[in-house]
């Protein structure tokens, strides 16, 4: 699959993704983004387009922290910090937005360590 089809392909399962999801306040989305080197978290309060709190490996809690270590450790370790900030902002349940990524791997680990530290989806 050439480079232009994947992202394509990607886009199109995102746009299938998000017509299902939508964050509300009671309910907002987490939704996940991935690079190469780096994964990117944020829960969103789409009934306001908003971004309640976010966090990546290149955020200052985490950069220092992610030296070394592989990148599904990475994404568990952003995962945890994130639902650590949803929860002291007061927010306890959220919706899961894959992005177009498939379930498995760094996504997957995120999700699980943010539900290991408290978030419910």
């Amino acid at each position: 699959m050439a480079k232009a089809d994947a992202r394509l392909a990607r886009k199109i399962r995102q746009r299938r993704v998000r017509k299902k999801v939508r964050g509300t306040t009671a309910r907002p989305r987490l939704s996940v983004s991935r690079s190469l080197n780096h994964i990117y978290a944020q829960v969103i309060d789409d009934s306001i387009s908003q971004t309640l709190t976010s966090m990546s490996t290149l955020a200052p809690e985490a950069k220092q922290k992610v030296e070394g270590i592989t990148k599904t450790k990475r994404a568990e370790l952003v995962g945890s910090l994130l639902a650590q900030k949803a929860l002291d902002k007061g927010i306890k349940r959220v919706v899961f937005d894959r992005g177009g990524h498939k379930y498995h791997g760094r996504v997957k680990a995120l999700a699980e360590a943010a539900r290991g530290a408290g978030l419910d989806f």
